[in-house]
């Protein structure tokens, strides 16, 4: 039973490599389907606005107000911005960003390709010699990839944001010592650091919820495990991924 799992994972994950590296070649092989992208884009990017500023702003104010509030006696108050800055742009801006936002974008993948799965909309498309990786996995991947560290990018600066009301409105704290702190703080490797983790949650975001659905079987209670599927793993994968992303980013000069 065992041994038949491992092979089960292990079939698994050599269907995932051979559907990225057909997703990859046809995201760069002609013709583009800018048209697609830009709609992917505006589906993907443009509609998970909302969550990700709501996500980081309320991110970074609890950041600044549980830091300043548990170790008072250090004066931990004065060097909110490094706090704030750091921890966001470093960690928790690119993973809760993946996680809100993968969640929602994901399992709108998974949904979209397996009703198409299970309705053989999939077939009519190879039916009339459309290639569905091309059509359907590709610009959903090009949208990720461009969104999701933009997304990311955006967030940081909420959360610090969201820290600077709190250091000036509850802590007393002056916005030029919070703006100072923080410009102090961060530096290039911090902003790159982050932004390089949410290319990878992007990738594994999006392959994981368009295999589930090119892979969904069973009608319309598949297409729900399926998306559950899809939430559960992606998190996964985000988290796991995030330390060893982190280890390596450190290590590298």
């Amino acid at each position: 039973m065992k041994a038949r799992k491992i092979a089960d994972i292990a079939a698994r994950t050599g269907e995932l490599g051979i559907l990225t590296r057909r997703a990859f070649l046809a995201m760069i092989a002609p013709p583009y389907e800018i048209d697609l992208w830009v709609r992917q884009m505006e589906q993907i990017g443009v509609r998970s606005l909302g969550v990700a500023g709501i996500t980081t702003i309320f991110t970074g104010m609890v950041l600044a107000l549980q830091t300043a509030l548990s170790l008072p006696a250090l004066g931990v108050k004065y060097y909110i911005g490094s706090v704030v800055s750091k921890s966001l742009v470093r960690e928790l801006g690119p993973v809760l960003t993946a996680l809100i936002v993968g969640g929602r974008i994901g399992s709108g993948m998974t949904a979209e390709i397996g009703t198409m799965k299970v309705t053989e909309q999939i077939d009519a498309l190879r039916a009339m010699a459309a290639d569905p990786v091309k059509k359907l996995v590709a610009p959903k991947l090009v949208a990720t990839l461009v969104m999701l560290p933009a997304l990311t990018i955006l967030g940081d600066a909420l959360g610090i944001l969201g820290g600077l009301i709190v250091a000036t409105f509850t802590l007393d704290l002056a916005p030029g010592l919070y703006v100072n702190d923080v410009l102090d703080t961060l530096n290039f490797g911090d902003i790159c650091s982050g932004i390089a983790k949410s290319f990878f949650f992007a990738y594994f975001i999006t392959i994981i919820g368009c295999y589930n659905g090119l892979n969904t079987t069973g009608g319309a209670d598949g297409v729900g495990r399926a998306t559950t599927n899809t939430v559960v793993l992606a998190a996964i994968l985000v988290l796991i991924s995030d330390f060893f992303l982190t280890k390596l980013f450190y290590l590298l000069p």
